[in-house]
């Protein structure tokens, strides 16, 4: 059995496109059939990405609740009752709101994030974004965020019973490393 399938904390990671949201979704459906679907992606930015939200609207099972949030993701975490299924897509979207509206608590909204999760009774299942695998944005400020976001993975990994990473639509199962070779770089 791999520890993907006996995981109570998974963390689900993969590009644009992967289908870690689709492979997030069937894990916790296999799970339970009352999940609580956490989505962190404000409404009301553009068109194209309003279109987003309703295609994940649409794949998801109607009896699921939603809960949104741009900020609060940690204290949502907190609250959640022993045996909960939770699904929380995605990390990469509440840390730009995070970014964008308190870059200046950044690290004590992941700090509180990573203490949500290691507390959390609940059941979890975290996507993210892979975003250190494809081009080198060109602004100071893109790469800024790819470096927060490589943390950001790196912190919630090293907490989770698992990790996969999606590659057109199929499970990578993620191995810790040994002891003594992984050593988390200094922000």
């Amino acid at each position: 059995m791999s520890e993907i399938s006996v995981a109570k904390k998974l963390l689900v990671l993969g590009g644009t496109r992967s289908g870690k949201s689709c492979f997030a979704e069937t894990w916790c459906e296999s799970r339970s059939a009352e999940v609580l679907y956490i989505a962190t992606s404000p409404r009301g930015i553009d068109a194209e990405m309003d279109a987003r939200i309703a295609r994940h609207e649409a794949q998801r099972p109607a009896h699921w609740r939603v809960q949104e949030t741009e900020l609060e993701l940690a204290a949502l975490l907190r609250e959640q009752p022993p045996g909960q299924m939770v699904l929380v897509d995605c990390l990469t979207l509440w840390l730009g709101n995070v970014v964008y509206h308190r870059a200046e608590q950044l690290n004590a909204h992941v700090d509180a994030l990573v203490e949500a999760v290691v507390a959390s009774r609940a059941s979890l299942c975290l996507v993210s974004s892979e975003v250190g695998l494809g081009v080198v944005p060109e602004s100071a400020s893109g790469r800024a965020f790819r470096d927060q976001q490589g943390w950001l993975n790196q912190r919630v990994a090293a907490v989770c019973d698992a990790a996969a990473l999606i590659v057109a639509g199929m499970a990578l199962p993620l191995q810790r490393p040994e002891p003594g070779l992984n050593r988390a770089r200094a922000k």
